[in-house]
């Protein structure tokens, strides 16, 4: 597989992964030498890359993600940095919701910044697990490839859920105007036979919709996916609990970074950090998200609908 190098490091990321307002977030968390910082969706790697180079030999970088295979192939890239006695590394394959209990795990009970990515990296789009509504795949959608959670797949809610619960996991959690359309059919063509593939379901949400939105800027499955994605991760509970243990182990005058990708994560987070301002426990560094630049757009399409938001804690 092709690579390309950073300037501030040696290690090779690959091409397929574009971490997204990536000077952006590192520069805003104002990292310094010698800080713990965390990493809460390593993904690509490609901002705990960057973090790593900010913090010098001294410091420390805690990298989490739900998904086994992007901690193995993080092993892989910073295999010299997480192997020794003293670690400048530390890959953890856990939701970052455990955030606190896995801290404590290894001994570190505060840290100063934190960086949530909330979006996924082109690897997810390849895993296989039916999040590509362009690909033919088992219709899965955990970030883990282990056993399912309480049997939870995007399979068990499109072929077992009622057809109102299908209906209000794609409006509420996608914002998918055609939600009852989508379900009403979703639930005649399981009578038949179940929908097993990411494609399938694909193709029969795209022949339910009204012609002009079938063929809009959007694939008309986009907005199904994503509510499928966040129901079977949870996504919306573990970032409430992600911030939540974040501000608890923030070192005064630590700083907070989430780069969201739709509007009802983004909502959680503006919500959250004007929460601890109203409070007095911190001050936005963002007062509006800032988003991607036109060159980043250009050469990146997917971060698009990225908006970054950091906040510094400034009394306990």
């Amino acid at each position: 597989m092709r690579t390309r190098r950073s300037q501030s490091s040696d290690n090779p990321v690959p091409v397929k992964h574009r971490p997204v307002l990536l000077h952006e977030a590192t520069e805003l968390l104002d990292i310094q030498r010698g800080e713990t910082v965390v990493d809460a969706t390593l993904g690509g790697a490609g901002h705990s890359r960057e973090i790593l180079a900010k913090l010098g030999p001294s410091g420390r970088l805690i990298a989490f993600d739900a998904d086994k295979e992007a901690i193995e192939r993080a092993e892989k890239l910073f295999e010299r940095d997480a192997r020794s006695d003293n670690p400048r590394i530390s890959l953890i394959h856990a939701n970052f919701r455990e955030l606190k209990e896995r801290l404590s795990g290894i001994g570190i009970t505060t840290v100063d910044k934190v960086l949530f990515d909330l979006g996924w990296s082109g690897f997810q789009l390849e895993a296989g697990r039916g999040f590509s509504f362009h690909s033919d795949e088992p219709l899965d959608m955990r970030y883990d490839a282990g056993p399912p959670v309480g049997g939870l797949t995007a399979a068990t809610i499109i072929n077992e859920w009622e057809e109102s619960s299908i209906a209000d996991v794609m409006y509420g959690w996608g914002e998918e105007r055609y939600s009852k359309r989508i379900a009403k059919a979703i639930v005649a063509a399981r009578a038949k036979t179940p929908i097993k593939t990411s494609g399938e379901l694909a193709e029969l949400i795209k022949a339910s919709v009204p012609p002009a939105y079938r063929f809009g800027r959007l694939h008309p499955a986009t907005k199904t996916f994503q509510a499928l994605r966040i129901a079977v991760n949870d996504e919306l509970g573990a970032l409430k609990q992600g911030l939540d243990a974040a501000w608890q182990l923030m070192e005064m005058h630590g700083r907070i970074a989430v780069i969201s990708f739709h509007s009802i994560e983004d909502r959680i987070v503006k919500q959250q950090f004007r929460q601890w301002e109203d409070e007095g426990s911190g001050t936005r560094v963002t007062k509006k998200p800032l988003t991607p630049s036109e060159a980043e757009v250009n050469e990146n399409p997917r971060s698009r609908s990225a908006k970054l938001r950091v906040i510094q804690k400034v009394s306990t």
